[in-house]
């Protein structure tokens, strides 16, 4: 098992596939001129079934496939098949903004993918495009309709809230996701942006957006039973239609109970968001490695890790990289 110095167990594991991305999130990527990664640096398909095979044997049992955008990697359907094929995974899940899942549901579902985090910052056409800076808030409601269509249930809305650009979406964000059935989890603008941006001023707390909710919906009521080790806070409604999660990394820090590594797309294990040290497996495989080679990447990763981010601490120093060459 890969247990740190602080007793935490790992058994998560966010596998990033791409770095690309069709739009220009600001608080992920540079508006433009990216400098995306060569091809041939990132992880094959059988590269990330060999690690993740790994993770496995090391005690992982959840898999979330992230970017950049993981839809534009070309085939992806055919990753989805390879790990929901491995006894020992327990949850396989995606993260997208649901540009091309109108066209890759179908696909995704027959290929063994069963759950689906969706990004909704908002449901107003200029809102999103100050955000996204480019267009298509349509082609994102209409990858959340399709996703339904096609048989996926427990589908999660992501909303990065930021003070003065959405505070507006907040409550119908939650309507409409009550209406459609969807978890709905906010959160906290973290300083992750490639442009430096971030700044305390612009984070919206989880506590002021609960606040917000109670004020439209009444009281929220939490809820019992959650993993501990999930990011998110759920509450339900007082009606007890659907929940909605904060996940408040800035003013909340849930590092105690963290129990999630990460693979970046050119294949540097990470153990947190927030870090500054990295792990190369894509090192060890393309070298004609062992898997214990591999093994011992994570558990050097993993006994690396820190107590927590520090985003509350005097002398925390922002990550090199932005969430798009981490992966989210």
């Amino acid at each position: 098992m890969l247990i740190d110095r602080f007793g935490r167990i790992h058994r998560s594991l966010r596998v990033s596939v791409t770095d690309r991305c069709n739009i220009r999130c600001f608080y992920c990527m540079p508006h433009e001129r990216v400098d995306f990664l060569p091809r041939d640096q990132i992880l094959t398909f059988e590269e990330i079934s060999r690690v993740v095979d790994v993770a496995l044997d090391l005690g992982i049992r959840k898999v979330r496939l992230t970017g950049g955008e993981p839809l534009v990697r070309q085939d992806l359907p055919k990753l989805v098949e390879l790990l929901s094929r491995k006894p020992l995974l327990e949850d396989l899940a995606l993260t997208t903004n649901g540009f091309l899942l109108p066209g890759l549901s179908q696909e995704l579902f027959d290929a063994g993918l069963r759950r689906l985090n969706i990004s909704l910052d908002t449901l107003r056409p200029e809102t999103f495009h100050r955000i996204a800076r480019r267009n298509g808030l349509q082609l994102t409601l209409q990858g959340i309709a399709k996703a339904i269509e096609v048989g996926f249930t427990n589908i999660r809305i992501n909303a990065v809230t930021i003070r003065g650009i959405n505070e507006d979406d907040i409550v119908p964000l939650a309507h409409f996701c009550r209406q459609h059935d969807l978890l709905l989890r906010f959160i906290e603008f973290m300083p992750l942006d490639a442009e430096n941006n971030w700044e305390h001023l612009l984070v919206l707390s989880g506590a002021e957006l609960r606040r917000r909710l109670e004020a439209e919906f009444g009281p929220l009521v939490p809820v019992d039973g959650i993993d501990p080790s999930q990011p998110a806070r759920d509450f339900a409604y007082a009606d007890g239609r659907q929940r909605v999660g904060f996940i408040n990394s800035v003013t909340e820090p849930f590092c105690s109970a963290c129990d999630r590594l990460r693979l970046t797309a050119e294949g540097c294990l990470r153990n947190c968001l927030f870090g500054h040290d990295e792990w190369s497996v894509r090192e060890v495989l393309r070298a004609g490695g062992s898997d214990a080679e591999i093994a011992e990447q994570f558990r050097q990763c993993v006994q690396h890790k820190k107590p927590g981010h520090g985003i509350d601490q005097p002398d925390f120093l922002r990550p090199r990289r932005a969430m798009y060459q981490i992966g989210g």
